[in-house]
């Protein structure tokens, strides 16, 4: 250890991944096992303290980025390690290993990453990229510099010959459109509002443009026979690029945008984005945000680099 150069004239609240309180939590359960034992850490390791993603293909290897709102915060149950030589402490739990540490409701601390001070009553957002959290009032996103005018989404539609088991979509022929990430589906016998998550053995051009194969569906646990199915989804132009650049996992906001609104995936013609939900809209000005607000709620004031409360419960 390094000699000491710092000393604090107030301990510490706690550590980022800490519990903030006794009250009742509550972690994901695991589609591997009946209790979370079954998640691991995905393919960059898992970071302590932050928010999380599922893979939504399998709903088992956890990571610090995602599309959407995220699945869960991070826990500190000291299993992280220290794989660095000679570094003093290790936050990230190493590609592959167990995690029982994934809560989607409870009181924590975490690290005030954005550039004002948090505040009790504040909405909690989560960076789609990287999982650290800011602090804002309902309905503010940070934008992450992305913006676009003339921009469009258009409607589309596809049909196409699969079958379902369990999560698993079989596509055996395509008829019209695309078979992308962020479809809602139908059939006779499909639960309303079934989505495609992602992509796994099927054919790719462009990254979306997919033809038969097999995909990953949410919800699981369904048994369609083989017949016909049709898709919904969005196709985002962004028309005249204002600034930046639009990625997977974005929120798009804009008027006529439909409040939610994200990218899953690209399009196979340069530049074009699949979006979810399925919608219309015509020559806006669209922007990209890097953060996703969140179901939880700050409960402790905090400047830039504190550690703040954080509850999945709202003020009372």
């Amino acid at each position: 250890m390094p000699f000491q150069t710092v000393t604090n004239a107030v301990q510490a609240p706690g550590m980022a991944g800490d519990f903030a309180s006794a009250n009742p939590r509550a972690t994901l359960l695991s589609s591997v096992d009946y209790n979370s034992a079954g998640f691991r850490a995905g393919s960059n390791g898992l970071t302590i303290g932050l928010f999380t993603w599922l893979d939504p293909a399998t709903y088992t290897f956890a990571s610090n980025s995602g599309a959407g709102a995220p699945n869960g915060f991070v826990h500190r149950e000291a299993q992280g390690l220290i794989t660095t030589y000679l570094t003093e402490y290790g936050y990230t739990i190493p590609a592959g290993f167990g995690c029982s540490c994934i809560f989607d409701s409870g009181d924590f601390f975490v690290v005030n990453n954005g550039t004002t001070e948090a505040a009790p009553g504040m909405k909690a957002y989560a960076n789609n990229t990287t999982g650290v959290a800011t602090f804002a009032a309902t309905g503010s996103p940070t934008t992450s510099g992305v913006s676009a005018s003339t921009a469009t989404i258009a409607a589309e539609t596809g049909a196409f010959t699969g079958s379902i088991a369990d999560n698993v979509l079989t596509v055996t022929a395509v008829g019209a459109g695309l078979v992308v990430p962020g479809s809602v589906i139908a059939g006779s016998g499909i639960a309303t509002g079934t989505m495609i998550t992602a992509q796994l053995t099927s054919t790719a051009s462009g990254g979306a443009l997919s033809s038969t194969g097999t995909y990953s569906v949410t919800p699981r646990d369904q048994t369609f026979a083989s017949g016909s199915i049709t898709s919904a989804y969005g196709l985002f132009a962004p028309g005249t690029l204002a600034s930046g650049a639009f990625a997977v996992g974005q929120t798009l906001s804009g008027s006529g945008v439909t409040t939610g609104t994200y990218i899953t995936a690209a399009s196979a013609t340069a530049g074009d984005w699949i979006v979810t939900p399925s919608q219309t809209a015509n020559s806006e000005t669209i922007t990209g945000y890097s953060n996703t607000e969140t179901s939880w709620y700050c409960r402790s004031f905090g400047a830039v680099g504190d550690v703040v409360k954080i509850s999945s419960r709202a003020m009372g």
